[in-house]
């Protein structure tokens, strides 16, 4: 089931409203930014600082860059798009362009969505699981989180090792989500997880922290200017998406921060 067939004409129709930052990506294929929002996904070159929409007008909850062109993610139909209320997990080979179904349409609704290759990690909110998939999403395997999770990202070396950040303080695992250990209650925040080894957390306040021990010992180490409402980690930056929908970046592990996309 082709979940762009409801995308609106941009001959005929204004563009849609560039607003409710749920989760961003960075491209392989080109190094481009993008944005998923409560109205479809946006994108912006690097040189570019106002995003543009891509594909179906739908709102794209939950959202992970699979690799390049290729992106996954959860949420609810858009304008003219008849399918069921909670879009389960999705699938774009064409960088957002057009998206199809892939598994749970209907009965799933991912608010926090991660992957690395072929493992999937989501958390079903309504229910209080997290569904594991080691298939790219087709097939699931259901999990007891320590507590409602807000946030969860993957350890670059290893896909069976998460941090998640729940309402009841920071969680590792080292099995996939089997068994967890708790890390500790601060700093409790968005995380991102880069391949030089460090592990980030942005707080309610925008303090940036570090840890080199996978979120047993952190360190402030700047300041993304607000209360972050996703957090994502490139090759060697960092990007955060504020409230007021602007989306900042760091090149210098979270020390300092520019203005990368404005509304």
């Amino acid at each position: 089931m082709g979940c762009g067939e409801g995308a609106t004409d941009s001959g005929t129709a204004s563009a849609p409203d560039f607003e409710h930052i749920h989760g961003l990506g960075v491209n392989p294929a080109d190094g481009d930014l993008f944005i998923a929002t409560h109205n479809g996904v946006f994108s912006a070159a690097d040189d570019e600082t106002t995003p543009l929409p891509v594909g179906p007008q739908q709102d794209v909850m939950g959202f992970s860059v699979v690799g390049p062109d290729r992106f996954i993610g959860s949420g609810h139909p858009g304008p003219g798009q008849d399918l069921p209320t909670n879009l389960g997990l999705i699938e774009s080979r064409d960088a957002g362009e057009t998206w199809e179904n892939i598994a749970l349409l209907g009965d799933v609704d991912f608010h926090v969505l991660e992957s690395a290759g072929a493992k999937v990690y989501g958390f079903d909110g309504a229910r209080s699981l997290l569904l594991v998939s080691n298939d790219g999403g087709e097939t699931w395997e259901e999990r007891e989180p320590p507590a409602p999770m807000f946030d969860l990202v993957i350890d670059p070396r290893d896909s069976e090792s998460i941090v998640a950040a729940t309402e009841e303080g920071l969680f590792s695992s080292s099995d996939a989500g089997t068994s967890w250990s708790f890390l500790g209650r601060d700093p409790l925040g968005l995380l991102a997880w880069t391949s030089e080894d460090s592990l980030y957390t942005i707080d309610a306040d925008g303090a940036t922290h570090r840890s080199a021990d996978g979120g047993t010992q952190w360190k402030v180490v700047g300041d993304a200017g607000g209360q972050p409402a996703a957090f994502v980690a490139g090759q060697r930056e960092l990007f955060a998406a504020l409230a007021d929908n602007t989306v900042q970046r760091s090149t210098d592990g979270g020390a300092t921060w520019t203005e990368r996309v404005a509304p």
